[in-house]
C-alpha cells in the first residue's frame, strides 16, 4: 500500500517593503545604523562622563609601569625641549635675535606636543579598540574626542611646569594670560577634528598610523616649533611673498604664536599674522565641524570587516 506525502506548495520570500514594514510594525532597526546627526549629537552629550571618565583612567594609566609614574607627564615634553634647544639653538644658532628664546621653545614644544600626540591617538582611536567598539553600543565619536581630551589634561600638568620656567626668566604675570583660556579652547577644537578625521581613515587603513609620525614631525618643522617664522622670514627677501603667509597661516603655528603671545612679554602683536584671531577660528570651526560630519558618516562601518 503507497502513501502519498503531500508537500505544500512553495510560498515566495517576502519583499524588501514588507520586511521593513514588519520590523517598524515590531519596533526593530537595522543593528548598528546611523543615527540622524541631531541624534548622533545628543547621544555623545549623554555619554560625556564618559568620555571624561575614559580620558582620565587613560592618563592615569599611561605611565603607571614607571617608577616617575605621572612626572614624566612634564618630564616628556621638558626633555624634548631640552634636546631641541641644544640641536636648533646651539648648534644651529636659531635663538640668535629671538628674546626670552627657551620660554618661546618650551611654550611651541608643549603645544605643538598637544596636537601631534592628539593626532597620533585619534588615528588609532576606533583600530587600537576593536574589542570596546564591538561589544558596546555608543556613539564612536567619543573615542577621538577622549584621547584629545585626555591630551588636554596631560597639557595643562605640563602647563605648570612651563608658568615655573616663565617666572625663572623673568618674563612677568600679565593679563594677558587669559588669552590662553579660549586659544587652548579653540586648539582643542582644532585637534579633535583632525583626530576623528584620522581615526575614520586610520579604522578602513591601519597602516596610516606608521605614517603619521613622518607626517607630522614634517609638519613641526614648518611650524615655527623651535625657531621663529618672523625672524627667518626677515632674514630671507628672496623668499616668493607667499610662502611667509602660508606657514604665519599653518594652524599649528598659529595656535602656538597665540599661546606666545598670551604668556611671553617679549612676543608681540607685530609677530602674529594679520587677522590671527579669525584665523584661528575658522581653522577650529572647519576642522571640528567638518571632521565630526566626516567621521560620523561612516559611523555603522567601524569595527565591522
Amino acid at each position: 500500500m503507497s502513501q502519498v506525502l503531500d508537500t505544500p506548495p512553495p510560498t515566495a520570500a517576502p519583499a524588501d517593503g514588507d520586511l521593513a514594514a514588519l520590523a517598524a510594525r515590531h519596533g526593530l532597526a537595522v543593528s548598528g545604523a546611523r543615527p540622524s546627526l541631531p541624534v548622533y549629537v545628543r547621544e555623545l552629550w549623554a555619554r560625556r562622563h564618559f568620555i571624561t571618565a575614559f580620558a582620565t583612567a587613560k592618563l592615569t594609566a599611561q605611565y603607571s609601569q614607571a617608577k616617575l609614574g605621572q612626572v614624566w607627564q612634564v618630564m616628556n615634553p621638558l626633555l624634548n625641549a631640552a634636546v631641541y634647544f641644544f640641536i636648533f639653538g646651539v648648534l644651529l644658532g636659531t635663538k640668535k635675535g629671538v628674546p626670552d628664546y627657551i620660554p618661546f621653545l618650551v611654550t611651541g614644544v608643549f603645544i605643538w606636543t598637544f596636537t601631534q600626540s592628539s593626532i597620533l591617538a585619534g588615528t588609532r582611536a576606533i583600530s587600537g579598540n576593536l574589542g570596546l567598539v564591538r561589544a558596546l553600543h555608543f556613539p564612536r565619536a567619543a573615542l577621538p574626542i577622549s584621547f584629545c581630551l585626555q591630551q588636554l589634561q596631560q597639557l595643562l600638568f605640563s602647563m605648570g611646569a612651563l608658568v615655573v620656567i616663565l617666572l625663572c626668566f623673568g618674563v612677568p604675570v600679565r593679563a594677558s594670560w587669559l588669552l590662553a583660556i579660549p586659544a587652548l579652547i579653540l586648539q582643542f577644537t582644532f585637534n579633535a577634528g583632525v583626530s576623528m578625521v584620522m581615526a575614520r581613515m586610520g579604522a578602513k587603513t591601519p597602516d596610516i598610523a606608521q605614517l603619521m609620525p613622518f607626517i607630522l614631525r614634517t609638519w613641526m618643522y614648518v611650524s615655527g616649533v623651535m625657531w621663529s617664522i618672523d625672524k627667518l622670514a626677515k632674514g630671507h627677501h628672496d623668499w616668493p611673498h607667499w610662502v611667509v603667509p602660508v606657514l604665519q597661516a599653518n594652524p599649528a603655528a598659529v595656535y602656538i604664536d597665540l599661546m606666545r603671545y598670551a604668556l611671553i612679554d617679549s612676543f608681540h602683536s607685530s609677530q602674529l599674522p594679520h587677522h590671527v584671531w579669525p584665523i584661528a577660528v575658522g581653522w577650529a570651526l572647519v576642522a571640528g565641524i567638518g571632521g565630526f560630519i566626516y567621521f560620523w558618516k561612516a559611523e555603522e562601518t567601524y569595527g565591522r570587516g
